[in-house]
């Protein structure tokens, strides 16, 4: 079990983490990984959709990256936000295969957030919508 510390919990961090961060998929799972600041615990999310399998076949697959997800901690502890999304061939795969496609997929997300220049704030914009209103 992941601390909920370390738990994308709403919406907003769901998508804010698949818009703005890099992405690769694998067969078994697509990573979204995006940087966020550096003294924050790192958070993981999961979507497990019913296109995986019914509900028994879903829990398994998410456990299994839930505990990927726990090792990966150790690791990138802080700094990032990572979203797993588990593809219906998760559904047949093995521990060894779907622990193999997360850290291969997460090393590419990783080596292209490394090589990513910093986003400045383009005139001072980044807490505003195009309206000029803060952001929630």
């Amino acid at each position: 079990m992941l601390a909920t510390r370390n738990r994308l919990r709403t919406a907003t961090d769901f998508s804010t983490t698949v818009r703005s961060g890099v992405r690769n998929g694998r067969r078994n799972v697509v990573l979204y990984t995006a940087a966020i600041a550096a003294d924050e615990p790192s958070r993981i999310g999961f979507i497990v959709s019913k296109g995986v399998g019914n509900a028994v076949v879903r829990n398994l697959v998410k456990r299994r990256l839930r505990e990927a997800g726990a090792v990966s901690l150790r690791e990138y502890g802080t700094g990032f936000a990572i979203v797993v999304r588990a593809l219906p061939a998760s559904a047949s795969a093995s521990w060894d295969q779907l622990l193999s496609d997360y850290n291969a997929a997460l090393a590419a997300t990783m080596t292209r957030l490394a090589g990513r220049p910093a986003r400045a704030a383009a005139n001072g914009s980044a807490g505003t919508t195009q309206e000029g209103t803060t952001r929630a």
